[in-house]
């Protein structure tokens, strides 16, 4: 049957009737809520979560179908992961942080360069290997369920000048902490990872005058900033491997559940879920790192803007949870301590989150670095307490420096 109110082209089908390889137009709920949502479906884990969040109805483009065994040939060789088998995988200890640090650190590092890798292709109008994107982002997903706080250590050391590479891929891993608190089927998380990991994709195509300007942007640089998700989405979207949930991440990081967000002006049960947790994390990133336009906030500061702004902007549950992820003070925050002695949090305390673990190095009263040391704050030998968090230049340190010396040599 056809749509004519979308396209002759359009056909409407129900959800039984949707197969890897369709490419979804729009979707209806059991509520006959249409809801806007373009991608193609790459495998059969991904119908069930339709089918599980109640779609009834799709409309599909038969002209942009994939042939069902490449789509599948991409996915073949992972293994997907029921909810039972999450939450089993969930329940084993986290290998120790220091066998972890360094397998994190090479994959960080090559996870970067292939962002890097794959701009100047988008530049240069060369096809994607989103083989090999899929491959870095899915062995992420698996150290993180190893041990979480190995990337998430990582993530919280940017440079400037780097932010544009180091954000998305900083987007990616807390995308990935945060889904796996949530306890989301393993399988979809790799979707999730991968659709973080690209959701800035589009930038590439905003002047870098733009994107780095320090001053307020004007309403035609405004609006010429906006236009980066659309053009993400346009240069992904006749990739077979890059699957609906994923395309979600790219075309909803910017939408508010007050309807102010870009580039649709979605609101409220418009917005997946999925598209509510990017936009948490991706401002969460943003706020936090150190741009060549703004200064950075503390982890603290960030969480209190985002619980300010719910649930007008945010999804106050989601938020909630968010913060209950990462921790009052999220694993790699610099911080100073009652004593004076600086360090960096090196593992949470789920029952005394005010008394983290704390790797310190550096004594603000005698102005010299000392022993490293990793001390737990809620053991009563210790009467240290966290004073604040700091940034590094603060105390002209160079903190990427302690971090090898800590936790990676």
């Amino acid at each position: 049957m056809s749509d004519t109110s979308s396209s002759s082209s359009f056909e409407t089908i129900t959800i039984d009737q949707l197969t890897p390889g369709m490419y979804v137009v729009s979707i209806s709920d059991s509520n006959n809520i249409k809801i806007k949502s373009e991608g193609y479906v790459s495998c059969d884990e991904g119908i069930k979560q339709l089918k599980k969040a109640k779609i009834i109805t799709l409309v599909i483009d038969p002209n942009k179908q994939k042939q069902t065994i490449k789509v599948e040939q991409v996915t073949a060789d992972i293994k997907v992961t029921s909810a039972k088998e999450v939450k089993k995988e969930k329940a084993k200890p986290d290998i120790p942080l220091e066998n972890e640090i360094k397998k994190a650190n090479k994959l960080y590092k090559n996870a970067k360069e292939l962002q890097s890798t794959l701009f100047n292709a988008i530049k240069l109008d060369k096809a994607l290997d989103t083989k090999e994107i899929s491959t870095t982002t899915d062995a992420m997903v698996e150290s993180i369920y190893r041990n979480q706080d190995a990337l998430t250590c990582l993530s919280r050391l940017q440079t400037k000048d780097s932010y544009l590479f180091e954000h998305s891929l900083n987007v990616s891993i807390l995308m990935t902490v945060f889904a796996k608190h949530l306890e989301i089927d393993k399988r979809i998380v790799q979707e999730l990872t991968l659709g973080a990991f690209l959701h800035d994709i589009g930038k590439v195509f905003i002047p870098v005058e733009i994107l780095n300007k320090k001053g307020k942007l004007t309403p035609k640089e405004h609006d010429l900033m906006q236009t980066h998700v659309k053009l993400g989405l346009k240069t992904l979207e006749d990739s077979p491997d890059i699957s609906h949930i994923a395309m979600r991440m790219l075309r909803e990081h910017h939408e508010r559940l007050d309807g102010s967000g870009y580039p649709n002006g979605l609101s409220d049960e418009d917005i997946s879920r999925y598209g509510r947790m990017i936009a948490i994390v991706d401002s969460y990133d943003a706020m936090t790192c150190e741009r060549p336009y703004k200064a950075s906030k503390h982890p603290i500061a960030a969480f209190k803007t985002l619980i300010n702004e719910s649930p007008t902007l945010y999804d106050e549950e989601l938020v909630e949870k968010f913060v209950q992820c990462l921790g009052v003070y999220p694993v790699g925050t610099l911080v100073k301590l009652n004593s004076g002695k600086l360090g960096l949090i090196s593992k949470l305390n789920a029952k005394k989150p005010l008394r983290p673990y704390v790797k310190v190095f550096y004594n603000t009263r005698l102005n010299q670095a000392i022993p490293i040391e990793e001390i737990n704050l809620s053991k009563s030998k210790y009467r240290d307490q966290i004073d604040c968090c700091i940034k590094p230049e603060e105390f002209n340190l160079n903190l990427l420096g302690f971090f090898k010396t800590a936790f990676i040599d």
